[in-house]
């Protein structure tokens, strides 16, 4: 018996030939028709061979497992590794109508936003907050998914203060080319979530080797990210969907933003002020905000 429990079929395999015919029987059954073996439950799966629940049930502890939902965890886990990501979406949420999925996908965020909360460190992300103040520069890259959330922290920063940079590229050459003046006074905040991207660890490599303070915005402690920055703040973003989910990730950049602003407040309140007489002056929002439709003498509005 082989000790790894979570490849299901690996241990099936060195397993095989001890077993009786009723297990091998079992055995087959679930190798030819895992994607439908996961959702089955013992007795199903006995029905569906002709053998009892009970054998389904030994042929688990044969295994190793402690009984038969244990097996039919790892199961699952084994075939997620081998679906592709739209195929992991319809396992799981199998036999939901779409009325539940929003259900299930909004508690699964809640439930990532909770368990960011509880991993986050305070103090690192206050040192965060502190390092987005005192830069000289900050520099701001994430690529693929990770890009909007990216886009999204170095709007709202460079609205706070000035000298920021979010690296948009997607060549290569030119995302070090942007960054050849960084150094120990700037800031460099890598967001990257698994797939991890090694252009993004490559540029925190370089902010490193040039002793720039260097925020990650990653997942967990095993983030690769982590190699080249001493201020990590986790967020949760995993989920069996062909879209990852980066809710909590943009609560904590959100997080960061709202801290920035309390932590800095007459820096902040005079770029605000700028920024409002520049949209007065200018009428930036003017012919955003007007209805074009007018309003007859009744007070009842008709189409001009």
């Amino acid at each position: 018996m082989i000790s790894n429990k979570d490849d299901v079929i690996a241990v099936i395999d060195a397993n095989y030939q001890k077993m009786s015919k009723g297990q091998k029987a079992i055995a087959n059954y679930i190798k030819e028709h895992y994607d439908a073996a996961v959702f089955m439950t013992a007795a199903k799966i006995g029905e569906s061979i002709g053998v009892s629940e009970a054998t389904v049930v030994r042929f688990a502890t044969k295994l190793g497992y402690d009984g038969f939902p244990e097996f039919q965890a790892c199961l699952v886990d084994w075939v997620r590794g081998r679906m592709s990501s739209v195929q992991k979406a319809g396992l799981q949420y199998a036999n939901c109508s779409q009325s539940k999925i929003i259900n299930k996908i909004l508690k699964s965020d809640i439930e990532r936003i909770n368990g960011t909360l509880a991993d986050l460190n305070p103090d690192f992300f206050e040192t965060a907050v502190d390092t987005l103040i005192n830069a000289k520069k900050v520099y701001v890259l994430g690529i693929r998914a990770c890009a909007p959330l990216a886009q999204f922290l170095a709007f709202y920063l460079n609205m706070l203060r000035d000298n920021v940079v979010c690296i948009t590229t997607t060549n290569a050459s030119e995302t070090f080319e942007q960054m050849i003046r960084i150094d120990s006074e700037d800031a460099f905040v890598g967001i990257c979530f698994p797939r991890y991207s090694t252009r993004v660890l490559k540029a925190m490599e370089m902010a490193s080797d040039r002793n720039a303070k260097v925020i990650s915005i990653t997942d967990n402690s095993r983030s690769p990210m982590c190699m080249y920055s001493k201020i990590n703040l986790y967020a949760k973003s995993d989920m069996v969907s062909i879209v990852d989910s980066l809710v909590a990730p943009l609560s904590v950049i959100n997080a960061l933003l709202v801290a920035y602003c309390i932590k800095a407040p007459e820096t902040v309140d005079k770029t605000v002020s700028s920024l409002e007489e520049v949209w007065t002056n200018y009428q930036i929002y003017l012919n955003d905000e007007i209805d074009y439709r007018d309003k007859d003498t009744s007070g009842e509005i008709s189409e001009s």
